[in-house]
């Protein structure tokens, strides 16, 4: 099995970006978080950049003077990971009291609810191919 690396808050706001376009130099990085919010300093950026490669999240070639960054984990398996450890931190690992925590807390329109049926009907249907019985 694949480590997955525990990605910061912070970092994550930079993977988002490597993902949805790589390669990509720490340049692009800067400008593309900027754009969004003028708080984040270069030398920021560059640091968690390091920081992701140290981790292994990302890798990177050497382009004349620029590096260009890739992702060396995937963002599906980054995401599982990341809510798997949220479970097992916040609710002991068990699914019920976290669904209960928040249908309980957040008005969900009429769609949510009817997307929220369909998942949760899928999700059923998939069992119980899964354990042999019929649907």
């Amino acid at each position: 099995m694949k480590l997955i690396p525990r990605i910061s808050d912070t970092e994550w706001e930079i993977m988002r970006i490597v993902w949805a376009k790589h390669p990509t130099t720490a340049s692009e990085v800067i400008d593309q978080l900027t754009a969004n919010d003028p708080q984040w300093h270069p030398k920021t950026v560059r640091t968690l950049l390091a920081r992701l490669v140290q981790k292994k999240a990302i890798g990177y070639q050497e382009q004349g003077r620029t590096y260009a960054y890739s992702p060396l984990v995937g963002e599906e398996e980054c995401v599982a990971h990341a809510s798997e450890t949220f479970l097992d931190r916040v609710f002991g690992g068990s699914l019920e009291p976290m669904l209960v925590h928040f249908v309980s807390r957040k008005k969900f329109q009429q769609q949510d609810l009817k997307e929220l049926r369909q998942l949760l009907a899928k999700s059923a249907t998939s069992k119980e191919v899964l354990e042999g019985r019929k649907p």
